[in-house]
């Protein structure tokens, strides 16, 4: 894979701490002795919000969800907090028929710092419906940085977001995505990319963990996300 990993350049611990660290019960002896080594210095709790909808993709999203959540057992939930939202339905069911019931309606999300959009067919009828692409719209533009897997990609070229932009998704949506927006780069030969500023996009369902991991390093420090990965005993697939 062709993705680089920049220099993270906040809350890695690495240089400063002994790596002591084994991979063996994270709810007690593994968190206890990690939350003191990942603390973070944000004012207030970080929020990552992560969208589901009827015909999402499992993995889409409880990929990205399973790597958030174990980077707030490390740092502690007081300073990360994950969650599911829906619109205004729940529960939903997934691709294959998984009922999972969402955190969050879009009417109490009160705000969030990080957003993750998955796909699934679902996203088909979301980018047909105006007033929750509309909310959805103000998500991206207000949150830190938002990143979308597989088909979820939609999402943003449905509102003009990847004009002239660079962008991945699952190698059967490439075709799709270039009538929604013709303007847009595909990038068939990467697993992420970062399609604007604070727009990141990951190529077919497994790839969202890719792209979790990376925006874990970015955004919380490159050996928190290389503990993360230990943990779930996935590689690291960016040099």
């Amino acid at each position: 894979m062709k993705s680089s990993l920049p220099e993270a350049d906040r809350h890695d611990a690495s240089d400063t701490q002994r790596d002591d660290y084994k991979c063996e019960i994270l709810p007690n002896q593994v968190r206890d002795k990690l939350c003191d080594r990942f603390k973070t210095n944000y004012k207030h709790m970080k929020r990552i919000g992560i969208f589901i909808f009827d015909n999402v993709e499992l993995l889409d999203f409880a990929g990205p969800l399973e790597v958030f959540s174990i980077v707030g057992e490390i740092i502690g939930k007081s300073e990360l907090e994950v969650f599911t939202f829906t619109d205004n339905q729940s529960p939903i069911k997934t691709i294959h028929g998984l009922s999972v019931s969402a955190d969050l309606s879009l009417d109490h999300l009160e705000s969030l710092d990080y957003l993750v959009i998955p796909g699934g067919d679902g996203s088909k009828q979301v980018i047909q419906n105006e007033g929750l692409m509309n909310s959805l719209e103000q998500l991206i533009l207000k949150s830190e940085w938002t990143m979308t897997v597989c088909s979820g990609a939609r999402i943003p070229a449905k509102l003009g977001l990847l004009a002239d932009k660079p962008f991945c998704t699952h190698a059967s949506v490439y075709e799709d995505l270039k009538r929604m927006e013709p303007t847009g780069i595909p990038r068939p030969d990467q697993r992420f990319v970062q399609s604007d500023k604070k727009l990141f996009s990951a190529a077919g369902i497994s790839a969202g963990i890719d792209l979790a991991l990376y925006l874990t390093a970015r955004t919380f420090g490159k050996s928190l996300a290389e503990k993360t990965a230990e943990y779930m005993e996935y590689p690291m697939n960016y040099k």
